[in-house]
């Protein structure tokens, strides 16, 4: 068995400006994702904030309260918690990304 090290290692010769780039869009990606799904998220604590304390609908201050306070917040904090996410994942996957190599074959 010839175990002989190689002089790059992995993650040296993966890392470079590929990599910032993934880890970039990956966080951009994510900033929409968070953006949606916090959206979302925001209408539907709206909504049960409004039933649960019994909010007035008096020309339409429930709505508002909803889609001008709840919905806002949940997409900042959605997008905030998408692009953190999405990016720390980027960089472990930049961190720990094995590449196998062919297998050899065995000459007799």
């Amino acid at each position: 068995m010839n175990l002989i090290a190689l002089p790059v290692t992995h993650h040296k010769a993966v890392c470079g400006q590929d990599e910032a780039m993934k880890i970039a869009l990956l966080a951009v990606l994510g900033l929409a994702l968070g953006t949606l799904g916090g959206a979302a998220l925001g209408i539907g604590a709206g909504l049960a904030w409004v039933e649960i304390f019994k909010t007035t609908s008096f020309e339409g201050y429930s709505g508002m309260l909803v889609f001008f306070t709840f919905m806002p917040a949940g997409a900042a904090i959605g997008s905030i918690g998408g692009a953190l996410l999405f990016g720390i994942l980027g960089i472990r996957d930049a961190e720990i990304a094995i590449e196998r190599e062919p297998a050899r074959r065995h000459d007799r």
